[in-house]
């Protein structure tokens, strides 16, 4: 065998001397075997190096792959990769492994992404789904018994498990937090698109925070922005208008970078920040970072059980589970409103 190429069965097979299908009978269980041809051939696979092709099997014999695909939107946002790692810790347990890949929030790749994923006969689908994705093609599977669950945001055109964060009530507690500490004035910095389940969710939390406290909603202390530069951005126009507000409230942890690097360059040390999702070292800015944390970990944990429950037979209607957020307080979201002059 040549040195730059990978054992295949034949390898194996001439090694011990015995046929292909023989040492098939061997590694898949499905046929009889002397005990020491067994022991031989399992000899042989060790000194090789071979690794069955699983794949080809699962697709010959009709059975799923023991791998779990999933789809998220960014590789490099640090919440994703949180629940992507917890879902990862929890299959293995089961002895599945995680295949993963980026749609870039972009429905045409998902779909391209699920349709590989689904041509190896995953055990599992997990999706973070992309604005304007339909999600109807995976109907066919869901009755077919493969579980399918959508993580972050509901999916669309099909009844299936959701798992998500408290978006409204979180967004609404960070907001409140900041009313209770005098700020009238409370922009509103979301992310992009638009339509997002997430941001919508989180604008709802904020102007159901303003409602309570009778402040009127106003529309040119809210923007957008999906990545830090743009948020810096946003952060610079709002803080330029006429009427500016006191304090600001990130529609997620990407934004809250671009809020925090905004005021520092332009040295705004009275402005009030509350974050939506928690931000790597934000304990060591100053003043530390004050956020609605998301729980990364127990999201994905409870996307992973929920589908392993489904794969051992659990039939119970579709269901969305809400995992709850929680306000920590660090001192960015404690600063006082200004006093106005005559006030």
């Amino acid at each position: 065998m040549a040195a730059n190429r990978r054992p295949t069965l034949a390898d194996v097979a001439r090694e011990v001397g015995v046929s292909a299908k023989t040492v098939s009978r061997v590694l898949n269980e499905d046929g009889p075997a002397s005990a020491q041809t067994r022991e031989q051939v399992l000899a042989a696979v060790a000194k090789l190096g071979f690794q069955p092709n699983l794949m080809a099997r699962n697709i010959r014999v009709g059975g799923p792959d023991t791998t779990v695909g999933l789809v998220i939107p960014d590789l490099a946002n640090p919440f994703f990769g949180a629940v992507a790692r917890s879902i990862e810790d929890t299959v293995g347990d089961r002895g599945l492994t995680l295949l993963m890949g980026s749609s870039a929030d972009d429905p045409d790749r998902e779909r391209a992404l699920t349709d590989k994923f689904l041509a190896r006969r995953i055990s599992i689908l997990m999706v973070v789904p992309s604005v304007g994705a339909d999600h109807s093609h995976l109907k066919t599977h869901r009755a077919a018994g493969l579980p399918v669950v959508f993580l972050d945001r509901p999916g669309s055109g099909l009844s299936t498990d959701n798992v998500v964060s408290s978006n409204r009530a979180g967004a609404h507690d960070g907001v409140a937090h900041l009313i209770a500490h005098g700020h009238r004035r409370i922009g509103f910095v979301g992310d992009l698109p638009v339509k997002l389940y997430t941001r919508r969710e989180r604008l709802a939390g904020y102007r159901a925070a303003l409602q309570e406290a009778d402040i009127p909603y106003d529309r040119s202390l809210v923007t957008s922005a999906h990545d830090r530069d743009g948020a810096s951005a946003a952060t610079a126009q709002l803080l330029g208008l006429a009427d500016p507000p006191t304090a600001l409230f990130a529609g997620n942890n990407i934004v809250a970078l671009g809020i925090v690097t905004e005021l520092a360059r332009s040295k705004r040390r009275d402005v009030a920040v509350v974050a939506f999702d928690d931000v790597a070292l934000a304990e060591a800015l100053e003043p530390a970072l004050t956020v609605v944390a998301q729980d990364a970990e127990e999201i994905g944990r409870t996307a992973a059980t929920t589908a392993l429950a489904r794969l051992d037979g659990d039939r119970s209607r579709a269901r969305t589970i809400t995992v709850p957020t929680r306000l920590i307080v660090r001192g960015s979201g404690e600063r006082p409103a200004p006093v106005l002059q005559g006030a």
